[in-house]
């Protein structure tokens, strides 16, 4: 036992030997080799360099945001057309669904609240009072000729009669276009948001056209998962695009015990619009994000990952589809984008990008007048634009926009309370 304890002993010497003799290999080999270039080179240089500066050469696109297509920043632009009831929280719009063009006008789709009063939480809510700011909604869509502009043309989604999926509120839609019909996906409540959770699975109605009428399939198309499993209780934000000939859908679901709740994207596939959909084996796909926002780029498909997790306010990128790296990393991000993807739908190999789309603000009005509105954003990550103003990699704010993000009263009392620092 000694021979053998001396032989590992022996071996440890060594093993530690030879690692502190590669290591001032490496050190000698970079002091030999001079310092960094003064101009920073766009292809990666055959030289020794520090992990931050292997990183940005072979984690992105480029070393430099602003020759990275998968980075922008984000423009935004208030809409023309609705109407929110003079912002007393009755009226709400959020949600956007993509945006389409048909017989030459953008057509869009959105959560719409139309309530006696704003929301007033779970224990008050009733048959006629809103729990939060999306129950007790409907499905309503807007035309526009330029995207600024817009025509409200009233429900396209009803809410079922009870107990159909759905008959409490209907929200959080978006559109696919297959084989000359279309399709609306959204998240069917069968409770008033807060009794336990978001909780609800994805319903789906379809039409021959935008206008509709739409046929509601009075079937749960993307189920909860089984007890215990990630998504047990909520699938939201179904978000279709179509690849290799199927229907794909992203989701998100929330997931975990308060306060470590977590939000996550998953993605569920099909060969037909009404399913069967099948969820990807490696689910969840991407680890962050509040709400699902993705487009067709190049190969593969782009995300936009907005709040949530530990890689939010990221743009992702997989070339699969299914395992999703960081493309880039920006700010102002939309809250629930919805953009315009025109190769949303064309089965595509080359997708081309995006520029523009709708999103929304939340948590406008205060308490008592809680309500969303839309809004639209523009953006360069497109392959077909060239727009510097859009890749500029620092944002000035203006400091209300610090202030506003102040102590809170808890916080203040902490400090007032609290010794000197030593």
């Amino acid at each position: 036992m000694r021979n053998i304890a001396t032989i590992v002993l022996l071996l440890f010497v060594i093993g530690a030997c030879k690692s502190q003799s590669q290591k001032d290999a490496v050190l000698e080999s970079s002091e030999d080799q001079g310092g960094f270039p003064f101009v920073l080179p766009k292809e990666k240089p055959n030289r020794k360099m520090s992990a931050a500066m292997e990183r940005i050469y072979t984690d992105y696109e480029a070393p430099q945001p602003q020759h990275n297509e998968l980075f922008s920043q984000f423009k935004y632009t208030e809409l023309k057309g609705f109407d929110y009831n003079g912002g007393d929280g009755t009226i709400t719009r959020r949600d956007p669904s993509k945006t389409i063009i048909h017989n030459g006008k953008y057509y869009v789709w959105y959560t719409y609240r139309n309530t006696s009063t704003p929301p007033r939480g779970a224990d008050k809510s009733s048959d006629t009072v809103p729990s939060s700011d999306w129950d007790l909604s409907e499905i309503w869509y807007a035309t526009s000729v330029d995207g600024f502009t817009w025509e409200e043309q009233g429900v396209a989604i009803k809410r079922p009669e009870k107990p159909t999926v759905g008959w409490r509120s209907v929200t959080t839609t978006d559109i696919l276009e297959w084989e000359g019909k279309y399709y609306l996906y959204y998240q069917g409540f069968m409770e008033a948001s807060g009794k336990r959770g978001d909780d609800c699975p994805v319903a789906v109605s379809y039409a021959e056209s935008p206008e509709g009428p739409w046929t509601p399939y009075n079937k749960i198309v993307i189920p909860n998962g089984g007890e215990g499993e990630w998504d047990q209780y909520s699938i939201h934000d179904p978000y279709p695009l179509v690849h290799d000939g199927k229907v794909y859908i992203y989701y998100k679901s929330d997931f975990g015990e308060k306060p470590d709740k977590v939000r996550m994207q998953g993605l569920a596939i099909a060969d037909n619009p009404l399913g069967p959909f099948t969820k990807h084996p490696l689910n969840p796909v991407i680890t962050s994000g509040h709400e699902t926002s993705l487009f067709p780029f190049r190969k593969g498909v782009a995300a936009l990952v907005y709040k949530d997790g530990p890689e939010h306010n990221t743009i992702q990128y997989a070339e699969d589809w299914v395992n999703f790296e960081i493309a880039s990393i920006t700010e102002l991000m939309p809250y629930a984008a919805a953009p315009h993807v025109p190769d949303a739908f064309t089965n595509t190999k080359d997708g081309r990008g995006i520029t523009w789309g709708l999103a929304h603000f939340i948590s406008l009005g205060g308490k008592d007048q809680f309500h969303s509105k839309l809004v639209r954003f523009d953006c360069d990550l497109s392959l077909d634009l060239d727009d510097p103003e859009m890749k500029n990699h620092r944002v000035n704010h203006k400091p209300d926009v610090y202030y506003s993000q102040g102590l809170s009263k808890k916080q203040m009392q902490r400090l007032e309370s609290g010794s000197l620092e030593k």
